[in-house]
C-alpha cells in the first residue's frame, strides 16, 4: 500500500489523544454529509421540477409550430404541404385558427383567445391529458368548447352549463364608421371540458373545432393562423425547424417548442444553474471545518511528522498525508449524503412524502448527471481544502 496513503487512512479512522480534535473531525464530517445531501436533492428536485413544468408544455405546444411573419393567417399551398409530407422527421401536421376574443357569460366579460383545432390535435399535443373535468372536442356534436380553469373561474362558468351558453365575439375587420350594434362576429357554445396547466395556458385559450373557427372568423377554404406540426420519436426539433425555414423561405416564421417558450425555458435554466451555486457555496463553507480538522491534526502530529521526517520522509510526502486525509474526508462524507439523497429521493417519489398541494407531491427525478456533478463538485472541492490545510508544512515546520 502506498506509504501516504497508509498513513492518512490511520490518522483519519483512528480517534487522538485531542478529545477536541475528534469532535471538530465529526463536525466536519457531518457538513459534508449534510452539503452532500443539500446539493444532491436540490439538483433531484429542479430535475423533476423542470420535467414536470416541461410536460406542462407538453400539452400547450407543438414540437413546430409555423406562422406567418405577415399577417394573421396565411394560405396552405400545394408547395407549402410537398415540403411538409416530404419531410420524414414529422409524423403529423394539424391546422390551427387562432384569434383574440370576448368572452360574455351572465354579464361577466373576459378577454382571450379562440383556437380552431383539428380532430387530430391531441395527437399533435396531449392537451386532452390536463383535463380537470368533462371532455374533449366531439366531432359528433357542434358549438362546443374547451376552455381553461382559470377563464371558468373568471366566468364562473361550468362544463355542460345548459341553461346559458358561453357568447364568443370578435371585431370585424375594416375602416371607417362602426354600427355598434353589428360590429362583432359572434357565435354560442357550450363548454363541455375544462383543462388544466400553467397559469398564463389556463387563462389564455377557448378551444374549438376548426370548423366553428373558421365560420366565427369567415376565413376562407385552407386558411389558418399557424401550422402545427408532431415530429417522430427521434427527430432533432431544432434541425427540423432549420431546414423547414430554408425551405419555406422568409415569408414563414418556423418555431420550436423551446423557442415558443424561451424565457420559460431560460428561467428554469438560470434557477436550476443560481441554486447549484448557492449550494456550493454552502459545501464550500462546510470544507473550512475540514482545512481546521486537518490543521489542527498536523499540529497534534508534529512529533510524528518529525519522526517521519528523520527516518527520511520528504515534505512532499508528508503534505501528501494530509492531502489524502482531507481527500478521503470529503469523499466518504460525499457517499454517506449521496448514499442518504438516494434514500429520501427514492421515499419521495414512493411515498410523497413531501407534497405542494393535498393532491400534488413535489416532483423529484434521478439523474446519473445530477450524481456525477456532486461527485464532481465535493471531490474538487474537498482536494482543494485538503490542498490549502497541507500547505503550511514545511522542513521548518517540521523541524522546529
Amino acid at each position: 500500500m502506498n506509504f501516504s496513503l497508509y498513513i492518512a487512512k490511520r490518522y483519519l479512522f483512528t480517534k487522538t489523544s485531542n478529545n477536541a480534535i475528534n469532535i471538530v473531525t465529526i463536525i466536519a464530517s457531518f457538513g459534508v454529509i449534510v452539503g452532500s445531501l443539500a446539493l444532491f436533492i436540490i439538483l433531484s428536485g429542479f430535475s423533476g421540477l423542470r420535467t414536470f413544468s416541461y410536460s406542462l408544455l407538453d400539452a400547450s405546444d407543438p414540437d413546430i409550430k409555423i406562422t406567418s411573419v405577415k399577417g394573421k393567417s396565411f394560405f396552405i399551398t400545394d408547395k407549402l404541404s410537398k415540403i411538409i409530407d416530404a419531410n420524414s422527421a414529422i409524423s403529423l401536421s394539424s391546422k390551427v385558427i387562432e384569434e383574440r376574443v370576448f368572452l360574455e357569460y351572465n354579464n361577466k366579460n373576459e378577454i382571450a383567445f379562440i383556437k380552431g383545432v383539428e380532430e387530430n390535435y391531441t395527437i399533435i399535443s396531449s392537451i386532452d391529458s390536463t383535463l380537470s373535468q368533462g371532455s374533449w372536442l366531439d366531432v359528433n356534436y357542434s358549438n362546443t368548447a374547451v376552455i381553461g380553469g382559470t377563464i371558468a373561474y373568471k366566468l364562473s362558468l361550468g362544463i355542460r352549463s345548459f341553461g346559458q351558453p358561453l357568447k364568443i365575439m370578435v371585431p370585424k375587420p375594416g375602416t371607417g364608421f362602426i354600427n355598434p350594434n353589428n360590429a362583432f362576429y359572434k357565435t354560442n357554445v357550450q363548454i363541455v371540458g375544462l383543462y388544466t396547466g400553467t397559469e398564463e395556458f389556463e387563462s389564455k385559450y377557448v378551444f374549438v373545432s376548426l370548423q366553428q373557427a373558421k365560420s366565427l372568423l369567415k376565413f376562407k377554404e385552407n386558411q389558418v393562423s399557424a401550422l402545427e406540426l408532431k415530429l417522430t420519436k427521434n427527430a432533432y426539433a431544432d434541425v427540423v425547424s432549420e431546414t423547414l425555414q430554408t425551405a419555406l423561405g422568409d415569408n414563414f416564421k418556423v418555431q420550436t417548442k423551446e423557442q415558443l417558450n424561451e424565457v420559460f425555458y431560460k428561467v428554469i435554466n438560470t434557477e436550476n444553474f443560481v441554486s447549484y451555486l448557492i449550494f456550493t457555496l454552502i459545501v464550500i463553507i462546510a470544507l473550512f471545518n475540514v482545512i481546521g480538522t486537518i490543521i489542527m491534526m498536523i499540529i497534534d502530529k508534529k512529533d510524528n511528522l518529525k519522526t517521519l521526517f528523520s527516518l527520511g520522509a520528504t515534505v512532499k510526502e508528508i503534505k501528501r498525508i494530509f492531502v489524502l486525509q482531507g481527500f478521503l474526508l470529503t469523499f466518504f462524507g460525499m457517499l454517506i449524503g449521496l448514499t442518504l439523497g438516494l434514500i429520501l429521493l427514492f421515499l419521495q417519489k414512493e411515498f410523497s412524502l413531501f407534497m405542494i398541494t393535498e393532491n400534488f407531491a413535489y416532483p423529484v427525478e434521478f439523474r446519473f448527471s445530477n450524481l456525477i456533478i456532486v461527485i464532481s463538485t465535493i471531490t474538487i472541492l474537498g482536494f482543494i481544502a485538503a490542498k490549502i490545510a497541507s500547505s503550511r508544512i514545511s522542513a521548518n515546520f517540521i523541524e522546529n
